[in-house]
């Protein structure tokens, strides 16, 4: 007699197990954070009405009257970024350093009145970024962040499996019995979300990644290259584009993070007011011959202009755009006001444009309100699965015990599951590491149940 196909459910479920305990309580921080970063042009005129619009007049200050009136507010607050109004309607913004603390510091326009000042830190929008980026914990935070996204799709591989129909209806696979109670109707929940998500769930993990700081710093080395010529007669610093962004502020587009800054005075009669390239910056261009060589290169409104803060440091003018093809990236001379470099949508790379309209997906600003109300689903989705997950776990682990589930017989080596495992982890070198250490555990696990006396059923 032929052997029977040997079944690798329970080993998919053993895995799903471990892959969904790890992530599940991420998935729910990152659904949370991401619905409310997700509404953040409306979150921010409802909560900061006040200090964000303003009524127009004939005649607007200058940008250097503008930082004067904010200086003069500020006496010691280093200013780093200038946010011209995007619109009639709208206050200008100046981030400072002050005491310590980051502030984002509103000013109207028109009559030069300081409206107000936010923690540039710890605001709603901020904090949310913050934790969705990297749970405020900084680097750490950042690879957990990856970690939980490399399981994740483990997650969703393993989960599809299990969810396969195998002769069922397909009542409590593509949708809900409703009819059902507690657990099975939890079950229902999770397996038909999970399906219908999978494909969703992918692209906003993968989309999500390309920002973290080791698998999206390796991701960007490979595909944002842009032609040699574009720096072939411009001195660039060691320091890269992506030391702009911060957890709590996008400054530069993902495609320009590893391009190299350039500098300013490359000659020395360009470095006047007594400059030193090891001093600090001494501008001989005004913040509004910035903002002019910005309008008169065309780059949208809503960019902003960080201020250069050594004789050798440039200002750069960077607009990260609802529409990627907008974007805009402009390192301007600070003694002579020459464009060092202007990156434009047509300057990245296939790979690049793709993955700044997949980044714009994923945070809901491509198509308007449209990808709000999708990505809105989508994180509600991974909520209830995450949820109804955690409920199933929840009501049928054993007391005491974490409940993995068993293996019911000896296996062969599951080939289709060990390629796939060795996929990810040639694709996500974090998630190799983990792979293995789970591995490990579970083989201890499994002596340590053969090793355990059977217990007595009362």
């Amino acid at each position: 007699m032929s052997q029977p196909t040997p079944s690798f459910y329970n080993l998919a479920w053993r895995w799903h197990f471990y892959a969904g305990l790890f992530v599940a309580p991420f998935m729910i921080l990152l659904a949370l954070t991401g619905i409310i970063y997700l509404f953040k042009p409306q979150l921010d005129s409802l909560m900061y009405d006040h200090l964000l619009n303003v009524t127009p007049a004939h005649h607007s200050l200058s940008a250097d009257e503008q930082l004067n009136r904010v200086k003069a507010a500020y006496p010691q607050g280093h200013i780093s970024q200038y946010l011209p109004p995007i619109n009639l309607e709208r206050s200008a913004q100046f981030v400072l350093h002050n005491g310590g603390r980051e502030l984002n510091v509103f000013i109207n326009p028109y009559n030069g009145d300081v409206l107000g000042e936010q923690d540039a830190k710890l605001n709603l929008q901020a904090v949310a970024r913050a934790l969705h980026g990297e749970l405020m914990i900084g680097t750490l935070g950042d690879r957990l962040v990856e970690l939980a996204a490399g399981w994740g799709v483990v997650l969703v591989v393993s989960g599809l499996y299990l969810w396969w129909p195998r002769g069922q209806s397909a009542a409590g696979i593509l949708w809900p019995r409703l009819s059902r109670r507690a657990r099975p109707l939890w079950r229902d929940f999770h397996a038909v979300t999970g399906f219908w998500g999978a494909a969703l769930l992918l692209f906003m993990l993968i989309s999500g990644m390309t920002w973290t700081g080791f698998w999206g710093k390796q991701y960007a080395d490979v595909w944002n290259q842009f032609p040699a010529a574009m720096w072939n007669n411009v001195p660039t610093s060691d320091i890269e584009a992506r030391s702009l962004n911060t957890a709590t502020r996008q400054t530069v587009p993902w495609a320009l993070e590893n391009t190299p800054m350039p500098v300013s005075g490359a000659h020395a009669e360009h470095m006047g007011h007594g400059a030193t390239p090891s001093g600090p910056a001494a501008p001989g261009i005004t913040l509004q011959d910035v903002v002019d060589i910005a309008t008169a290169r065309k780059v949208e409104p809503g960019y902003s202009i960080t201020l250069p803060t050594t004789a050798t440091g440039v200002f750069t003018v960077a607009v990260f755009a609802d529409d990627p093809r907008n974007d805009a990236t402009l390192h301007v001379d600070q003694y002579t006001g020459q464009v060092l470099a202007d990156v434009r949508w047509q300057h990245y790379s296939n790979v690049a444009r793709a993955t700044e309209m997949g980044v714009m997906l994923h945070e809901g600003k491509l198509f308007g309100s449209l990808n709000q109300i999708a990505i809105l689903l989508v994180c509600l989705m991974i909520l209830l699965s995450s949820i109804s997950g955690l409920v199933i776990w929840w009501k049928r682990r054993p007391q005491g015990r974490l409940g993995v589930p068993p293996l019911r017989h000896d296996l062969p080596t599951w080939k289709t599951g060990v390629a796939i495992m060795i996929a990810l982890a040639i694709v996500f070198p974090l998630v190799a590491a983990s792979l293995i250490a789970v591995w490990v555990l579970d083989r201890l696990l499994l002596l340590i149940r053969k090793k355990r006396p059977r217990e007595h059923l009362s």
